[in-house]
């Protein structure tokens, strides 16, 4: 490690650090999602040193943190650490750390952690797979009170705002206030935002049905609006007004066309009115983290990398992006941001890395191959959509559930998630439904 990691003094932070000499080649790459991990296997066999850096410790199996968000399933169902690749692969190391700054130019990459100061890190090649962030559209005090879905420290304050709102219902004598806090408003109606409300319908009728003497949680307002015309855009208009008429039966008031104008602590204001609400989540856009433009590089709209066909950093030997991170052009069409595309690009970039190391010269750029989208409107119906192929209902939820399943991580959350999939399904019932104490230093 110390030849490796070269540590900065304070008055030293943008010196250049000179990295010894190494035998092997460096990989660094940067995020553990889905890309950076598929990388880190496709470089399995290569004769290199691989540094995957992360500021979480854990790969989320983010397809299903709307669930955990929901009191269906606990965070460690859905994620496994990262650290586990040293034990099973002997060429990676992993660095819990965040990437602060990249120099191409020096071929150096700056992460700090906390307790070990400011280092730099040399490389040979840089792989960029560093995700998405909530895009707020240049409205950031929205984050204060409508948080967005990327990571298991969001999926639990939504699960504690949820659950949280029903005991306050309960205490409270105002009836203005009642009904605030059982007012849920999802904003986005994506595959997130689609999933999110079937998920919540679930809760508030059947799984909380006989919780309180009280309140009755099946007559809470869940609302979900877009500004868009239609949800999930990015599916066929068919399959849309399918998904609109389930969660309409499901109890949940579907709005689009309607733009919000603001968030703060009573609920929003979309389309011109106020809607109360104690709990807003934001699904509506998302945004690449600031390392794609630490590059130096063009990017889009949403702070994507813009990439040749072959993944790579124009004007920079030997730098990727993959996975959201990178905006991929195909068939004049971009490669869209979901996990499926994002394990293709990582796995595709780590074996061309491993053929140059070999040197060879690899001539096939990146093909995207769509295995199809899908998404799940509450109990027994999802929706699937494959080139002509256009189909929803019970049969395609278990190919959803079963796909979902293989998906997974490790076999140990493949065994826990079907273990509360069957549970919640025949009971009803959710086993994550706590909410985390605070600290109060008075006690």
């Amino acid at each position: 490690m110390s030849a490796m990691l070269a540590e900065s003094r304070p008055d030293e932070a943008t010196a250049l650090v000179e990295v010894p000499r190494r035998k092997r080649k460096r990989v660094v790459i940067i995020g553990g999602g889905f890309a950076g991990i598929a990388a880190v296997h496709a470089l399995r066999h290569a004769d290199a040193e691989i540094v995957l850096v992360d500021r979480r410790n854990h790969h989320i199996f983010q397809p299903l943190l709307y669930q955990v968000a929901t009191a269906v399933l606990s965070p460690a169902e859905i994620a496994a650490p990262i650290r586990q690749l040293e034990a099973r692969q002997r060429n990676v190391t992993v660095l819990l750390a965040e990437v602060t700054a990249v120099d191409v130019t020096s071929r150096t990459i700056e992460v700090a952690s906390p307790g070990a100061g400011v280092r730099k890190i040399a490389f040979d090649y840089l792989v960029v797979a560093t995700g998405m962030r909530p895009n707020y559209f240049g409205h950031d005090e929205f984050a204060r009170y409508a948080p967005g879905l990327k990571s298991l420290g969001d999926a639990e304050t939504i699960r504690a705002k949820i659950l949280g709102a029903f005991e306050l219902a309960a205490m409270t004598e105002d009836e203005d206030e009642r009904a605030r806090q059982m007012t849920f408003v999802l904003v986005g109606a994506g595959p997130t935002g689609v999933e999110l409300a079937g998920s919540l319908a679930g809760l508030v009728k059947v799984t909380l049905r006989g919780n309180f003497r009280r309140i009755d949680p099946s007559k809470s307002t869940i609302i979900l609006l877009d500004a868009g015309n239609r949800v999930l855009p990015t599916f066929a208009e068919s399959l849309s007004r399918r998904v609109t008429r389930r969660l309409t039966k499901l109890g949940v008031k579907v709005l689009t066309g309607v733009k919000v104008e603001n968030v703060d602590e009573q609920g929003v204001v979309a389309g011109g009115r106020r809607i109360p609400s104690a709990t807003v989540v934001w699904s509506a856009g998302v945004a690449a983290s600031p390392i794609p433009r630490m590059l130096g590089t063009k990017t889009d709209r949403a702070g994507r990398a813009l990439v040749d066909p072959f993944l790579k950093v124009v004007g920079a030997p030997g730098v990727f992006v993959a996975g959201d991170a990178a905006s991929v052009m195909q068939n004049q069409h971009p490669v869209p941001g979901v996990a499926q595309a994002a394990i293709q690009e990582g796995r595709y970039v780590g074996r061309l890395i491993a053929s140059e190391l070999k040197g060879r010269e690899v001539k096939r750029p990146f093909h995207y191959f769509d295995k199809g989208n899908m998404a799940v409107v509450g109990k027994n119906y999802a929706v699937l959509e494959r080139g002509s192929l256009r189909t929803g209902g019970f049969l395609t939820w278990l190919v959803w559930a079963f796909v979902h399943i293989l998906s997974l991580p490790q076999l140990q959350n493949r065994l826990r998630v079907q273990r509360q999939w069957l549970w919640s399904y025949f009971t009803g019932q959710r086993s994550s439904r706590l909410i985390p104490e605070t600290h109060d230093p008075a006690h």
